[in-house]
């Protein structure tokens, strides 16, 4: 039983790949942001927060595009935003190369977004899982950006509550630069459900993608006035 729901998931995934070959003929030249991260840390509620954000001009499913691609606009600019499959330490040998073909979104992508769980008390050992997948996938040389998440819930379970608000900022501010010291990547520190420091989160996003642009399809940054 165990070895039909294998086979019938391996078909199911190749069905899946050669579907998303199909759609990714029909992208243009946009430039893809690929949301990534360890399973249960907030992706997918930035991904709808995201995409569905007045700030953006369109907010409709790319047509051509599987369910997990949106095409948003920031200002003028447009970009592809993509959700993942989550990461998990382990996943079983027999099933590797099977997921690694759901992941091209990842491979094509030439920004990422590593989504990660500040509140979970092994966020850490999370971040070196999907880093060390990106390696496997020969997708760890990509602009990046450490998106961490629930730092409502972080603050709410580290930080003393008679503590005062501007010591509470310098802690965060020491945490934050101690993190982009030991992952060596540019961060920002957000709550997906509050939607805390989502404008800022707009605005780092926005000008990664403005540089890939200016990098690979310059003559695109005309048409944005």
């Amino acid at each position: 039983m165990y070895e039909i729901k294998i086979i019938l998931l391996k078909e199911r995934l190749a069905k899946i790949d050669q579907q998303n070959i199909t759609q990714r003929k029909h992208r243009g030249e946009l430039i893809r942001v690929a949301l990534v991260g360890y399973t249960n840390v907030g992706k997918s509620t930035l991904m709808n927060l995201l995409s569905k954000s007045d700030v953006f001009a369109e907010n409709k499913l790319f047509a051509t595009l599987d369910t997990t691609v949106r095409k948003v606009v920031l200002g003028s600019m447009p970009f592809l935003l993509s959700d993942t499959v989550g990461f998990i330490r382990k996943l079983p040998h027999h099933l590797v190369e099977s997921f690694k073909s759901t992941l091209d979104e990842v491979r094509e992508s030439d920004i990422l977004l590593h989504v990660v769980d500040i509140a979970h008390p092994a966020y850490e050992d999370q971040i070196h899982t999907v880093n060390n997948t990106l390696k496997d996938l020969n997708a760890n040389n990509k602009p990046t950006l450490l998106v961490f998440n629930k730092i409502d819930l972080y603050r709410d379970r580290n930080f003393d509550q008679y503590v005062d608000p501007e010591t509470r900022k310098e802690l965060q501010e020491e945490l934050q630069e101690n993190l982009r010291h030991e992952f060596q990547a540019d961060n920002i520190f957000i709550s997906a459900v509050q939607q805390e420091n989502i404008d800022a989160l707009r605005e780092k996003v926005g000008q990664i993608v403005k540089e890939q642009y200016i990098i690979r399809y310059p003559y695109k940054t005309k048409e944005w006035g």
